[in-house]
């Protein structure tokens, strides 16, 4: 009978700690750890894509209360979700912290490329993850942002059609907001005329000395109009030239 009621004892003992083990992990660590990989993360992290992966990722850790995780700096009582267990033994709410944290770790772990993984597999936090690819990249998308910026001063329509040139500027001002910088629609849109050539002279004049900001999709609209007129105009003074050269020409037979 002892045995039996010490086995129950211990039966029991087992299952209150699985019970234990299963109530460290929160629910919203739970469908993080079930989503991430599915569907809320859907591309892996790759030499070109970290400004749209830590947005991603940022933004879901801090949605189910797990941005302090991020910070290296944290303590287990900054969890948002140990909020409502203010009164907690400090040892368990510090172990539920390192179960939480463990679990970021793997599965933002599980949403990097192969080829990137190594910088940070041998690390332990997720905080030391993060603030890893952070020096890693942040550099480098700040050299990729100066060099696009430094493309789009520079551009000049030339012998483009308009939209042509808009085409090229949208994919500049794409690939710089890709690369984690803002643009200022101001600036974009006096960059774009200052590529425009001498033909859209009173075009860009009308523009800068208007009362009221112009939109960049009302201005696309008002510069593929624009260049219609301008052909028009080009075409009209063309005819007016040969008719004047044939006119010249007759005089002097």
């Amino acid at each position: 009978m002892a045995t039996s009621a010490s086995a129950s004892s211990s039966n029991t003992g087992d299952r209150s700690g699985v019970a234990s083990d299963k109530s460290l992990i929160h629910p919203s660590l739970k469908f993080v750890i079930s989503n991430y990989l599915k569907s809320l993360i859907p591309h892996p992290l790759s030499s070109k894509n970290y400004p749209i992966w830590s947005n991603q990722v940022h933004k879901l850790l801090k949605a189910n209360g797990f941005q302090a995780f991020l910070d290296p700096d944290a303590t287990s009582s900054m969890s948002a979700n140990n909020q409502d267990q203010e009164n907690q033994d400090p040892n368990l709410r510090h172990h539920r912290w390192l179960v939480t944290d463990q679990n970021l770790a793997a599965t933002i772990c599980a949403t990097i490329s192969p080829q990137i993984l190594p910088y940070v597999v041998h690390l332990e936090s997720t905080a030391e993850i993060w603030t890893t690819l952070q020096i890693r990249f942040q550099s480098t998308n700040r050299s990729k942002v100066i060099q696009l910026k430094n493309e789009q001063q520079n551009i000049s329509m030339n012998n483009m059609s308009m939209t042509q040139y808009l085409t090229v500027i949208k994919k500049l001002v794409d690939q710089i907001a890709y690369a984690g910088a803002k643009l200022d629609p101001e600036d974009v849109l006096h960059h774009i005329l200052n590529g425009l050539p001498l033909t859209y002279n009173s075009f860009k004049a009308a523009v800068r000395t208007m009362q009221t900001s112009l939109s960049l999709d009302n201005l696309y609209a008002l510069l593929i109009s624009e260049e219609i007129h301008v052909k028009s105009d080009a075409s009209r003074h063309l005819a007016v030239a040969d008719n004047q050269t044939a006119l010249y020409t007759d005089r002097g037979r």
